[in-house]
């Protein structure tokens, strides 16, 4: 076990050098946009060269933030243009947990706004020139990972979409029916905001809708395991695991390719 633990800890940090290296040359700039007046300022991280295909980011709990931009230039570092999506509106970031708790509750408590503010970014990433003719996806996390299941419960085109450590629950089942992307939750095991019920709920709305779809749960992980700035406590409840980001990653490179 030792072994396979020095192993797994060179790869990783092997592939955090190449990732840097690859991020350098990403250049990312705010990207202002409306929706009926209201001002919005999300994130456009474009890579070097011609794009291989275009990806909506959907931010956490906490707003477009640091975090948000760390993740959008992970994907555009591999080629791909990335939009990050900015869901509460311009300056209206949350100032810690209690703030953010509320607003993504209302937004989780109000899914038609919820996913017109999606589809609005959507459409920001989807009218970029570069992307014409081209696959387009979505990650999302924690808040934003419930977001890119909403957004494909639009029935929006996307090839694929990415839930990591998302809200997992299907509060209209029947609406699984317009999915047209294959769908991809990567979900701590442990993670205790996510219930057994939503877990079951999420599986049968798949399924019953014959969408294409796989959950993938990492042993030992709890909530927010992509983030860094969650820290490592598991008994928090939201920590940041190395192992299950690195492969959880790897997995979106492959569905991406």
């Amino acid at each position: 076990m030792k072994t396979l633990s020095k192993v797994l800890a060179g790869l990783v940090f092997l592939y955090a050098a190449e990732m840097s290296a690859s991020a350098a040359a990403v250049k990312t700039t705010s990207l202002p946009y409306k929706i009926e007046n209201q001002e919005f300022e999300g994130l456009i991280s474009v890579p070097e060269g011609a794009p291989k295909g275009g990806l909506l980011v959907v931010h956490n709990w906490m707003g477009v933030t640091a975090e948000t931009r760390k993740q959008a230039e992970r994907f555009a570092a591999l080629g791909y243009l990335v939009v990050s999506a900015d869901i509460f509106g311009k300056g209206k970031n949350p100032s810690g947990p209690e703030q953010a708790g509320k607003l993504a509750s209302s937004f989780k408590s109000d899914r038609k706004l919820f996913r017109a503010r999606l589809s609005a970014a959507f459409n920001e990433l989807s009218k970029q020139t570069a992307l014409k003719n081209k696959p387009l996806f979505a990650a999302g996390y924690c808040f934003g990972g419930t977001g890119v299941l909403e957004l494909a419960r639009t029935g929006t085109n996307l090839k694929a979409v990415m839930s990591f450590h998302g809200g997992l629950d299907a509060p209209v089942p029947a609406d699984g029916a317009n999915i047209k992307a294959a769908v991809y939750a990567f979900h701590g095991a442990i993670d205790p905001y996510v219930s057994e019920p939503d877990l079951a709920a999420f599986e049968k709305e798949m399924s019953t809708n014959k969408v294409d779809w796989q959950l993938v749960k990492f042993g030992g992980a709890v909530h927010s395991f992509t983030d860094m700035g969650a820290g490592t406590d598991n008994s928090k409840g939201a920590a940041y695991n190395a192992t299950a980001d690195a492969r959880s990653f790897e997995m979106a490179t492959q569905i991406l390719k």
